[in-house]
């Protein structure tokens, strides 16, 4: 049987417990053997059916022993409180990574993830701004972390990196930058200057929306 239609162009920010710049993409295993942190997105334009999912944020927290691909994940997902019933019903189908192509973003993570805490509601404090690499994310009692541009430790001019993944599976290019984070809900952390980046997503049940050159196009970049 198919799935629901659905569709998410969002603005994404990661942090993990790694050094700048993340091993996973480019197959090497964790700094410092876990992997911890979260990812939030918030929907630019979204769908799930016919209805609208513009404008919510989603958050999870998440803890690795291993690897990423070694499995046995824990997650925390937080999900926006101005969500209706049906919103959250319809972002937990996408998080859920059912009935989506293998190989895509959350139906990777629904292989990986082994333990799920209690899903939150709560507010989301999300602010992003992808030429300048800063982010903030905030969740009251469960997690705050903010980005800003990685600097040169001996001029402290800002330093500019790029990931570009012409056949990524979360993202095509994101801007890299310094993470600090903290996690006090059910997955804990204490993350300083560690990996972030900053990306433009659009995703549907088949993985991400646009080709590379799509994606270039579409959003203006080199």
């Amino acid at each position: 049987m198919a799935g629901r239609d659905w569709r998410i162009e969002a603005k994404y920010v990661e942090y993990c417990s790694c050094d700048l710049g993340c091993p996973c993409e480019s197959m090497a295993d964790p700094t410092y053997g876990i992997c911890t942190g979260l990812v939030a997105f918030k929907i630019d334009k979204g769908h799930c059916e016919k209805l609208s999912l513009d404008g919510l944020a989603v958050v999870a927290t998440f803890y690795f022993p291993r690897a990423i691909h070694h499995g046995h994940g824990v997650l925390q997902p937080i999900i926006d409180e101005r969500a209706n019933d049906a919103q959250r019903d319809a972002l937990f189908y996408v998080l859920s990574g059912e009935d989506q192509k293998a190989g895509t973003m959350f139906q990777i993570f629904s292989t990986i993830i082994e333990t799920i805490k209690d899903p939150q509601f709560s507010k989301i404090t999300f602010e992003w701004d992808l030429a300048k690499r800063t982010a903030r994310i905030e969740v009251p009692g469960f997690v705050r972390a903010n980005s800003e541009p990685i600097r040169n430790p001996v001029t402290d001019e800002e330093h500019r990196m790029l990931t570009v993944l012409p056949n990524g599976w979360v993202f095509h290019e994101a801007e890299s930058a310094a993470g600090f984070a903290k996690g006090i809900g059910a997955i804990k952390f204490d993350l300083n200057r560690r990996h972030s980046s900053l990306a433009n997503v659009a995703w549907d049940p088949n993985g991400l929306v646009h080709s590379y050159d799509e994606y270039k196009q579409k959003f203006g970049r080199p």
